[in-house]
């Protein structure tokens, strides 16, 4: 569910009770993890956590680099992790530190869905989003955009 909200608080202040508290509950992790360099804004109708345009602006749409997201969706909440996708193994290794952590795993391309806040190992969470700076992640994205343009050519 896309939302208008222009930000953060207003967003937040829109969920439910439940939702508000588990979104805020997730934020908070990932403000305390989120290494310096990123913003919180809200972009595509939910939190997001990018490389502001002022300091990367050469981005295939024109748009800030996406590092994480969360929203608030019909019948879940999300967190997006693009980072797990981005580098190679670190989707697998997700995987198995969520699985082992015994919490119910569902998730698609970088998108964690979880009903509850108790469905998400925070901790994982946690170590998730510290463990990739902006250097890094301009970096791979610089990687990945090039190989797209030579298998093109």
């Amino acid at each position: 569910m896309r939302s208008d909200a222009a930000t953060v608080v207003e967003y937040l202040g829109g969920l439910p009770e439940e939702r508000r508290e588990a979104l805020q509950a997730v934020r908070d992790v990932v403000l305390d993890n989120l290494p310096a360099g990123y913003e919180e804004t809200m972009n595509w109708g939910m939190i997001s956590y990018e490389i502001p345009l002022g300091v990367y602006p050469d981005t295939y749409n024109g748009k800030p680099l996406m590092y994480a997201a969360l929203a608030s969706q019909k019948n879940y909440m999300s967190l997006y992790l693009t980072a797990v996708y981005a580098f190679p193994g670190a989707a697998d290794e997700f995987e198995r530190e969520y699985r082992a952590s015994g919490k119910r795993y569902d998730m698609g391309k970088s998108c964690v869905r979880f009903r509850r806040l108790d469905d998400l190992p925070l901790g994982l969470v946690g170590r998730t989003i510290a463990a990739v700076s902006p250097d890094a992640f301009i970096e791979r994205y610089e990687q990945v955009r090039a190989g797209a343009r030579r298998s093109r050519l």
